[in-house]
């Protein structure tokens, strides 16, 4: 999730800084050089270019590790590592392991939506109110003027609750989330403009649930986790700061001269719809290439997820357009790919595929402030694409 998240884990970083002493700080400060120094790296057979550009990575912008997955229009898939997967032990980056996918969440959470659609249950322009009937409301704000088809477009005004959820790092219910965010002025109205908020997804969630009277992680699991095979994907359960399986410890800096804090155990619930998902880069890829194939979707509702889509170079790049839960990128060799990109305390996740079956996802174990250190991440997935 990109939006000011990473300024939400400051003091839940520091305080787990103090618990931990100096001498783990001076342990994780002393480990990162030496990742900058010689960062370990491994890869299954293939071209050396992606493993050339994770190494990069880690002498560019100091990052702990790096992982990728890539797989070529055969269906042929390579998995790269780089640098330490646990600053405290030294010990290598698991292949393919988990990470925290933010933002990503979104695009499952759109597909859930337009299966929806195309069971007759939702209509995309109907109002927020036929389904949620007096919830939404605010300076602003009327649930009976914002459709379901703007909340998936970030195009309804909403404004973003997680910019206002401070240092809190606890457990969020869904509606508390979307109460945070009604006690601010809509940032524009519906259909005038369009702005990311991490509430139109909370609210599309909602809705889901609604319609269907079971949670969004059962209809995940059930309707594109299951359905598709992604067997290192899950929606974490309330109260679960773990991450199951084998996996990268994922990293905080508090300030640039400061020591990396790990964050990897931290409660996800306040990205919820927008970004609690926990995945693999493979799995990763899997589902952008099942949903670009139809896969998930009939062939409608795939068409509404990629048409009119909107402008969104100030957050996802020069270039990008944002359709519903999907993201659009040109790729330097010509074409474009389909994708989302997450970001969320202790990693960041860029990638999608292409309509020819190409597909890469990048995954890095600290979440990234600076643009700049972005567009290299981005420019590792655009080498994977073309290469």
């Amino acid at each position: 999730m990109r939006e000011q998240a990473w300024q939400r884990v400051r003091s839940s970083g520091q305080r787990r800084g103090r618990r931990r002493g100096a001498a783990a700080a001076m342990v994780v400060g002393v480990l990162t050089v030496g990742v900058l120094a010689s960062p370990a790296a491994s890869a299954a057979p293939g071209p050396d270019t992606v493993q050339q550009g994770l190494n990069a990575l880690l002498h560019s912008d100091g990052l702990p590790a790096a992982l990728a997955s890539v797989t070529d229009r055969a269906g042929h898939t390579g998995t790269y590592t780089a640098g330490v997967g646990d600053l405290a032990t030294g010990s290598k980056v698991p292949r393919d392991g988990q990470v925290r996918i933010g933002s990503n969440t979104k695009t499952f959470t759109a597909v859930v939506v337009l299966q929806l659609v195309g069971e007759g249950k939702i209509r995309l322009d109907a109002p927020v109110d036929a389904y949620l009937p007096g919830l939404v409301r605010g300076e602003g704000i009327d649930g009976r003027r914002i459709t379901v088809r703007q909340l998936l477009q970030h195009t309804s005004g909403l404004p973003n609750y997680s910019n206002y959820l401070g240092d809190d790092v606890r457990y969020f219910a869904p509606r508390e989330l979307l109460g945070i965010a009604l006690q601010h002025k809509a940032d524009f109205d519906p259909g005038e403009g369009w702005k990311y908020s991490n509430t139109n997804y909370v609210l599309a969630g909602l809705i889901v649930e609604k319609v269907t009277r079971h949670t969004l992680a059962s209809e995940m699991d059930r309707r594109i986790i299951k359905r598709i095979g992604l067997h290192h994907t899950y929606f974490p359960a309330p109260g679960d700061a773990t991450i199951r399986e084998a996996h990268p410890k994922g990293y905080y800096r508090v300030s640039a001269d400061a020591p990396l804090v790990d964050v990897t155990e931290i409660d996800p619930s306040w990205g919820w719809a927008a970004g609690q998902l926990v995945s693999t880069d493979s799995d990763l890829s899997r589902f952008f290439t099942a949903l670009l194939s139809g896969d998930l979707l009939q062939e409608a509702q795939l068409t509404q997820m990629r048409t009119g889509t909107q402008p969104a170079d100030a957050t996802f790049g020069p270039g990008a357009r944002y359709g519903l839960g999907l993201v659009s990128k040109p790729l330097p060799c010509g074409g474009l790919y389909w994708g989302h990109g997450g970001s969320f305390p202790g990693y960041e996740t860029r990638g999608g595929a292409t309509d020819d079956g190409r597909a890469a996802n990048v995954a890095v174990t600290m979440q990234l402030s600076d643009e700049a250190a972005r567009k290299r991440v981005d420019h590792v997935v655009n080498r994977a694409l073309c290469r």
